[in-house]
């Protein structure tokens, strides 16, 4: 499937929801409002035309799931008892999000075939069998019409795969642990998706690998809502990418988040600035100490990545912060009693959040989109508001491929001639390997 067909279908099914939910919130009785959107949702899905195996899932509990997610509960911790208000109404009460925000729906995990070789009709069961010479485990065989494998013998090595010269024998392929870079998921006795925290680096390749949606965050819109209906201050932070998201003008974007509840409007990528200043000292420092290079420390899946496995890579790390927690810091000095809510295109900043001082909450893009909504906010009709605190263009920069490097060059100045950046595509098997090898070498 084509992979933005795919984020797009999941992301507007995501979106729908956390409308409902929010348009909830507004209502007069938020637990009543989020158990009348529940049955509305599992009406629509039972009016649905059949779509094959997914007519076939129990679409009440799937609708249950996402309204749980969208609430910021984990379904895992779901027995079915409780009901959906009540939910609503710890929501309301809860002081903090939980530490690791993924959550995996087990009425619309697929529980895919856990990486089986299987031979295809292509197979002619050849006079050579190559696959069968392959083998290293006995475990292929003539059958009536075609080879055949043996589930006791078979170690999924593929050599049989690669053998076949027609391309008969293939590996079923589990879309979010092919994803997962660290090893992280596995399935339980009942074949569905199961996350290693200790081993998950936030990534969440997972989340756009999975066809079906099955893998969730839990979301903290209502957590910020509250807060707004408290009557705090609450601060949006967007990360440079938010402006993106829309053909408007600054000016219009702030005016709408404005119209939403949030009192002031906060680029991150202010904070910029001052990581790439850090990072131009820090690379001073290593070369002065004979290190022959540095990597950045923006990422915060890469961070979390060094940590759990890869720790000889730590010293040629930049110890500069993120532009995210030089802003938070520099607004918390300001307004200490503010509620802090970062706007983030990442999974990976939920963990960074969750580890910060300084931030409150975290929204998804999706989460923020899916208010405007809620609200009946146009961007487009909005009038133009200036007064939120910018960056300049070159700061927003960060959120681009090379944009690190090109700012800690421009740091730098003439310095830079020393500086020669190397661009790391994502943490895959490839790239992991590499780091493994530069944290060995130097």
């Amino acid at each position: 499937m084509d992979g933005k067909i795919l984020e797009t279908v999941v992301r507007d099914s995501r979106r729908d929801v956390l409308v409902r939910v929010a348009r909830a919130f507004d209502s007069k009785n938020f637990p009543e409002a989020i158990e009348a959107a529940a049955k509305q949702m599992e009406a629509e899905w039972r009016a649905r035309p059949c779509h094959g195996r997914v007519r076939d899932r129990d679409g009440v509990a799937v609708c249950r799931e996402k309204v749980l997610a969208a609430l910021g509960f984990a379904v895992e911790e779901d027995d079915g008892t409780a009901t959906l208000a009540s939910f609503a109404k710890r929501a309301l009460e809860r002081k903090s999000p939980e530490a690791y925000p993924l959550t995996v729906f087990g009425h619309s995990c697929d529980r895919c075939p856990d990486g089986e070789m299987t031979v295809t009709a292509v197979c002619r069961n050849c006079l050579a069998k190559p696959c069968k010479q392959a083998c290293h485990f006995g475990a292929i065989a003539p059958g009536d019409d075609k080879m055949e494998i043996d589930r006791e013998k078979c170690k999924r090595c593929n050599l049989c795969a690669k053998a076949c010269p027609y391309g008969a024998i293939a590996r079923a392929c589990v879309p979010c642990e092919s994803a997962c870079p660290t090893g992280a998921i596995a399935k339980d006795s009942a074949g569905r998706t199961c996350i290693d925290f200790d081993r998950c680096i936030s990534c969440g390749k997972c989340i756009g690998a999975c066809p079906f949606g099955a893998i969730y965050v839990k979301s903290q819109l209502i957590d910020v809502l509250r807060k707004m209906k408290e009557g705090r201050d609450v601060i949006a932070m967007p990360a440079p990418a938010f402006a993106g998201q829309f053909s408007e003008s600054q000016g219009k974007v702030q005016a709408a988040l404005r119209n939403v509840g949030f009192r002031q409007i906060c680029e991150v990528a202010i904070g910029a600035e001052k990581t790439a200043r850090v990072e131009a000292s820090d690379f001073h420092e290593h070369l002065g100490s004979g290190q022959t290079f540095m990597t950045t420390s923006c990422c915060a899946a890469y961070n979390e990545f060094v940590a759990k496995h890869l720790p000889e890579i730590q010293p040629y790390v930049s110890q500069a912060k993120t532009p995210l927690y030089y802003t938070a810091e520099m607004l918390r000095s300001e307004q200490p009693n503010a509620v802090l809510v970062f706007f983030s295109p990442c999974f990976a900043k939920f963990r960074e959040v969750h580890q910060n001082p300084h931030v409150d909450y975290v929204l998804s893009f999706e989460d923020v989109m899916a208010l405007l909504e809620a609200r009946n906010v146009d961007v487009s009709t909005c009038a133009e508001d200036e007064a939120g605190r910018r960056a300049a263009r070159e700061a927003r920069e960060f959120s681009l491929s090379g944009g690190v490097s090109r700012c800690v060059q421009a740091v730098l100045g003439e310095d830079s001639a020393n500086l020669h950046p190397v661009i790391v595509d994502g943490l895959n098997e490839e790239n992991i390997k590499m780091l493994r090898e530069c944290a060995k070498t130097g």
